[in-house]
């Protein structure tokens, strides 16, 4: 009986130890930081054409460049920012659903939404020059100099080889509250990239190396700030924000949504 009572309380003894070594485990796990709250400047409101499911936008060599979606109607243009017309166009098959575009080494590529297939062309002339095949949905689409970036829909960036299309990397895109769904339109800037979150009013900036959602902003109230006349999403409620360009020369970002008004020019401070 004493030996039973000793090896109960030696076994007592031990799972007490155990409890409180996970404690001390629990209590030195770093916190995940909840993402920093970025604010904006309006700095200049510009037109845009409202014929526009914008799904890609990129400001380059002081032009424009937009990709647009919607079965039947989408394109791939560049736009005169003073009037919101398009200068140059083409039109993709009436079967397909444009979404994001990127340009690198002189190239640009424009995602399909559920097709499968993204288009390369010359930047200059817009000529085709070859098709690849994608797995996934096609939704966002940015370059960090080197590799195409790609969202689809979800919490997950994929890295991906521009020459082949072959994935390199995939990166989750998380918050304090966990995984970040629903990622689309994308912009890489200074080593960070901005995202839309579809159906949402907010643009986040993420690490891409972690994943981690470094900054959030709140852009619920920009088209009454700009002094839009209506609101688009009372039109249809598929009419979000979405469009995200930056131009480094005066390091402001142009943000539109989908068949938008308004264009505008911001600053992220």
């Amino acid at each position: 009986m004493k030996k039973t009572f000793l090896a109960f309380i030696a076994a007592t003894a031990l799972l007490a130890g155990c409890r409180d070594t996970n404690k001390s485990d629990d209590a030195s796990a770093p916190a995940i930081l909840a993402p920093a709250v970025i604010n904006y400047s309006l700095v200049k409101v510009y037109p845009h054409d409202t014929s526009s499911y914008t799904q890609g936008l990129i400001w380059q060599n002081n032009t424009m460049y937009e990709g647009t979606g919607w079965r039947g109607v989408s394109k791939l243009r560049t736009v005169d920012i003073n009037t919101g017309k398009p200068i140059k166009q083409i039109s993709l098959p009436d079967t397909v659903f444009g979404e994001g575009i990127a340009i690198l080494n002189n190239k640009i590529y424009q995602l399909t939404y559920q097709e499968h297939k993204v288009y390369v062309y010359d930047l200059s002339s817009f000529k085709k020059l070859q098709e690849f095949e994608w797995p996934y949905e096609g939704w966002g689409l940015t370059t960090n100099g080197k590799q195409l970036i790609i969202s689809t829909g979800d919490s997950n960036l994929y890295f991906v080889n521009p020459e082949n299309f072959h994935i390199e990397r995939t990166v989750g895109v998380s918050d304090n509250n966990g995984y970040v769904p629903n990622l689309n339109e994308l912009e890489y800037v200074n080593g960070s990239i901005y995202a839309n979150v579809y159906e949402t009013d907010y643009i986040i900036k993420i690490n891409p190396e972690t994943g981690h959602v470094d900054g959030k902003v709140d852009m619920s109230s920009l088209l009454q700030k700009a002094g839009a006349t209506y609101d688009p999403r009372q039109v249809d409620a598929g009419y979000v924000l979405n469009g995200i360009a930056y131009d480094a020369a005066k390091n402001s970002f142009y943000i539109t949504g989908k068949r938008w008004p308004i264009l505008c020019e911001v600053k992220f401070n």
